[in-house]
């Protein structure tokens, strides 16, 4: 599993020119889920989002979480982060997990994200979407499962 997590002013996604899913101060988290991720792997992941500590307290140090600032979330499913470029131009996507599985981590993802956040807003999974976002810092992270959790 990988999450990319911008912190934001403010982020938005839109499908069809409707927007869908807003939010003020927090993270727009691009999340990505291959075949081998289960529940468990989404657990640890969703826990180090919410305990990462990215925003600036009093003296200007990044030592506060997301809940210190009454930050949101707004969760987008990107397969395009399991491209795979070794051979060629084109990307192959074989290592993104399947729509069902992926949709249904997806999902879940949202639902725990929920019960510890406020205000979590989403894409809609498999939907062409226009992401629109103000990213502070720029600041941006890359949580990848095989990496911190093996």
């Amino acid at each position: 599993m990988k999450f990319v997590i911008q912190r934001v002013t403010q982020a938005s996604v839109s499908v069809d020119s409707d927007v869908i899913g807003q939010i003020g101060k927090g993270f727009l988290v691009f999340a990505g889920i291959s075949q081998n991720d289960t529940r468990e792997i989404a657990d640890k992941m969703i826990n180090k989002l919410l305990n990462l500590r990215i925003f600036e307290d009093e003296n200007g140090k990044t030592n506060l979480n997301l809940a210190s600032v009454c930050g949101e979330l707004l969760i987008i499913s990107q397969f395009t982060l399991y491209a795979d470029c070794k051979h060629g131009n084109r990307p192959s996507f074989i290592h993104a997990g399947k729509p069902d599985m992926a949709n249904e981590l997806y999902e879940y993802i949202i639902k725990k994200c929920k019960e510890n956040v406020p205000i979590v807003e989403h894409g809609t999974f498999g939907a062409d979407m226009k992401v629109s976002l103000l990213n502070d810092g720029p600041f941006t992270i890359l949580l990848d499962s095989d990496e911190i959790f093996s």
